[in-house]
């Protein structure tokens, strides 16, 4: 049986979620009651189509300007803004793509958006990779996105042979990650696109047998510290690696019994989330290795997307059981859940979200329309007054009758209280009547037998 919540939700404060899926459809979720109100889908972009489905997606969460990347089945990636869903650019990746179009040889398994700009005129950056290891570093320009052609800095290198399955890139975005099935993590310089740094397999066991590296998903653990990577395995053990003092890990430890296949870290450099793939979701500090508590009972699939909110103690999840679910990290309680009815690979939040109304700017009108506003009011004014005193005197009205009946009510018990005096006391002048009566009969007999005994007597003694 699937394990789904009993308990309704309480609902997430404002929140904007956009959600990928294995049609190729981009779905917006939006939170707007405040302070707490039930998650909806508010709109779809895209078309329902197998053959471009969303395998990775990254947003530039920007004030200004914010950009979201989709990585598809068929090698393209595609800018869109995330505000209406626009098409911005699509341009090929690397990797060889067969004659229908598609990118089965060798598809993108890996996306990153590079939040900083390089200058006004550039559109965006981004870092993929394919399966087989082929990393590609791309720049869009404004000019050139209509045609879908790159221009900039644009590199190519291998990372590995093959097996790649997860890429991550650090906060200041110098650095990125990989690992795979087969692949131990590795660091490379986005700059240089040069490795500066390969893990090392952890000692055989006690029975001397040793475990083949199997990575499925990884995250940089501090923002100011690059040095320390948290790295998630197929045979699910959580490793925290420290690149500056030595190549095994620093601490590994085991979380249940199936693959962990989504990491997302905290703001606060030292807690991590993690999902698996029977859907267990929990929460450890990385300082000790200790796990801090699970979000048990409330997942039906397996967890492939984990998103921390940059600002609110939220983060989002969503996997295979098509549902998109909003967890607090404080109480591990959750808020709210949306089903989406496919598959969703990847979930995104926008930070900059907010249901606050614009501030309208002050300009100035003409006089005589100042002067029609201000009769306008007038008349508003005079009409309210109006309505609250004719309510005024209708309340007086209902009060005056409140105040008659409640008169007549209390007459009619007094007068009710009277009629039951008068007959308890009809009652109790019959009672003593009876009573005389009684007692005047009873002394009638007593009178007439002591006569009888004294004539009785007389005879006796006669």
């Amino acid at each position: 049986m699937p394990r789904t919540t009993v308990l309704e939700s309480p609902g997430c404060p404002p929140l904007r979620a956009l959600t990928t899926d294995i049609l190729g459809l981009v779905k917006v979720v939006e939170a707007r009651t405040n302070p707490a109100g039930a998650a909806k889908v508010v709109e779809t972009w895209g078309e329902p189509d197998a053959s471009r489905a969303i395998v990775a997606a990254s947003l530039a969460d920007r004030a200004a300007d914010p950009v979201l990347a989709v990585a598809r089945k068929n090698g393209v990636v595609e800018l869109l803004n995330p505000l209406n869903g626009d098409a911005l650019a699509a341009v090929k990746t690397v990797g060889p793509a067969s004659d229908d179009g598609s990118a089965e040889g060798d598809p993108l398994v890996t996306l990153h958006l590079f939040t900083r700009q390089a200058s006004d005129s550039m559109l965006g950056t981004f870092i993929a990779c394919t399966d087989k290891g082929k990393a590609s570093i791309r720049s869009i320009m404004k000019e050139n996105a209509a045609s879908g052609s790159d221009a900039g800095p644009s590199t190519t290198w291998d990372v590995c042979s093959g097996g790649v399955q997860f890429c991550s890139v650090d906060h200041g975005e110098s650095y990125a990650m990989f690992g795979g099935k087969g692949i131990e993590v590795n660091l490379w310089d986005i700059a240089s696109c040069s490795k500066t740094w390969s893990a090392k397999s952890p000692r055989a066991n006690s029975l001397g047998i040793f475990t083949r590296p199997w990575f499925t998903a990884g995250t940089f653990l501090c923002k100011d510290d690059h040095r320390k990577i948290v790295a998630c395995t197929n045979n699910h053990q959580v490793r925290l690696y420290d690149t500056s003092l030595q190549r095994r890990p620093a601490i590994s430890v085991d979380f249940r019994e199936a693959p962990i296949k989504a990491v997302a870290a905290d703001p606060n450099g030292h807690d991590v989330y993690i999902g698996t793939g029977t859907g267990d979701l929990a929460s450890f500090d990385m300082r000790t290795g200790k796990l801090l508590g699970c979000y048990i009972g409330k997942c039906s699939g397996s967890i492939r997307s984990i998103i921390r909110h940059p600002e609110l103690p939220l983060i989002a999840s969503c996997g295979l059981d098509s549902y998109l679910r909003i967890w607090d990290t404080n109480t591990r309680q959750l808020l709210s859940a949306v089903f989406l009815k496919q598959h969703l690979t990847t979930v995104v939040i926008d930070s900059h979200f907010s249901v606050e109304a614009p501030v309208e700017t002050n300009s100035k009108q003409p006089e005589f329309l100042v002067e029609a506003e201000a009769e306008v009011r007038k008349e508003k004014k005079s009409k309210t007054i109006e309505e609250d005193e004719a309510e005024a005197e209708v309340q007086l009205e209902k009060k005056k009758k409140k105040k008659k009946e409640s008169k007549t009510v209390e007459e009619d018990v007094a007068e009710v209280r009277k009629e039951k005096k008068k007959k308890s006391r009809t009652t109790e002048e019959d009672e003593e009547r009876d009573s005389d009566e009684m007692c005047t009969t009873k002394r009638r007999k007593s009178g007439e037998r002591s006569k009888c005994m004294k004539k009785s007597k007389k005879q006796h003694v006669a």
